[in-house]
């Protein structure tokens, strides 16, 4: 397999004394989603066993999660104030990147929220006394009760966040979004894996680093990463390898520098994000013989000062079906919150006292988010001693 050399900022390096394994993700993405090609990972419940089948005796705490926590004096997981309600808009998508945890692409219209679950989400999010309403999938700008949705909480006064692959925003139907975005000020949190065309490419397909910076140009057109606070444009950086990313506030420095000299663009901050082994990057990780590697990786990566942080603990994260999880990673490991009837909790059902008092499921996959800085959906947890 072809390599690219990863950047020295990207990674974080192990503890002393152990290799630092800096494999990358190759050639561009030519492929389907794990269920449209029909292969065991596609299953949640195969890609937890893959993890736990791991040999992770080596490692503290055996590579158990819950013991990791308990020595750090968490005996159990449990939720702070709930603050963003998370919703998966569904896993239909215009791209089909390699590091996809969601397993999202054009062939996934199996997994599209209709507007009956739209609509109890909302009802939800109205009883819930969160302050966000944070759409995510897939794409969610290609489901039809988004601009819904957007119209609805920002008549209510909530702060709405799109996660956006920027691509989209070139698609028919969307090349309004940037203004409808603009009007209701909306958070916009981008993806753009690297700050290079070489290493954005080879995780998400050819040609979609320029499409990128086309797309943030339209951004930025409609007042986007100016510093107006209803005009938030957020970047979110991935590694395009097995390694961890490196410091959030040092590379949101070289970004800025870098888009505004070699392109004109700005943008307000950067937010540095782990790959979990959870989907189309388990399964390269698999693939490439690095799963192993780094496992052990994350897990001798582990920061007790994270646990405070975690997502889980004040996000609610909610499936295109209307199911409800700790955080958007348990979503897609089908890890679900238990309802009054045994099943997984439905957001219809969706009780604010009872969320509260939950115990949050974990798993190996939490060492992901509690290796070095920490990583959630708003970025590194912890500064960087």
């Amino acid at each position: 397999m072809s390599g690219l050399s990863p950047e020295p900022s990207q990674a974080s390096p192990l503890p002393a004394g152990r290799p630092h394994p800096q494999p990358e993700l190759g050639e561009a993405p030519r492929l389907a989603s794990l269920a449209a090609r029909r292969l065991p990972l596609a299953d949640p419940r195969q890609q937890v066993a893959t993890l736990d089948a791991l040999d992770l005796r080596a490692v503290p705490h055996g590579g158990h999660f819950e013991a990791a926590l308990a020595a750090a004096g968490w005996p159990a997981l449990r939720p702070a104030r709930l603050e963003i309600f998370q919703v998966n808009l569904g896993k239909l998508c215009n791209m089909t990147c390699r590091h996809c945890h969601v397993d999202a692409g054009p062939d996934r219209s199996d997994a599209v929220m209709d507007r009956a679950t739209a609509e109890a989400c909302l009802a939800a999010f109205d009883r819930s006394g969160a302050h966000t309403l944070d759409l995510t999938g897939g794409a969610p700008e290609l489901n039809p009760s988004f601009r819904w949705l957007v119209d609805e909480a920002a008549a209510r006064g909530a702060h709405v966040i799109d996660r956006c692959n920027l691509t989209v925003l070139l698609t028919t139907g969307a090349r309004d979004l940037p203004v409808f975005l603009a009007e209701r000020g909306v958070e916009v949190v981008c993806s753009l894996p690297h700050v290079r065309r070489r290493n954005t490419d080879a995780q998400r397909g050819e040609g979609t680093y320029e499409k990128s910076l086309r797309a943030l140009r339209l951004l930025n057109e409609q007042g986007y990463g100016q510093g107006d606070p209803r005009r938030v444009l957020t970047l979110v950086t991935n590694p395009t390898g097995a390694y961890l990313p490196g410091s959030q506030g040092s590379l949101e420095r070289e970004w800025k520098e870098a888009l505004a000299r070699e392109h004109g663009l700005a943008f307000d901050r950067l937010i540095a994000l782990a790959n979990l082994p959870i989907a189309r990057f388990l399964e390269w990780l698999e693939a490439s013989g690095n799963l192993q590697a780094y496992m052990e990786l994350l897990v001798n990566a582990f920061n007790p000062a994270t646990i405070g942080g975690l997502m889980c603990r004040t996000t609610i994260s909610v499936a295109w079906d209307g199911r409800v999880y700790d955080c958007d990673f348990n979503q897609m490991l089908e890890l679900g919150v238990a309802g009054a009837d045994g099943g997984t909790l439905h957001i219809r059902d969706f009780e604010p006292e009872r969320w509260a008092a939950r115990r949050i499921l974990t798993g190996r996959h939490c060492f992901g988010c509690t290796a070095g800085a920490g990583s959630s959906c708003g970025g590194s947890l912890v500064e960087p001693k």
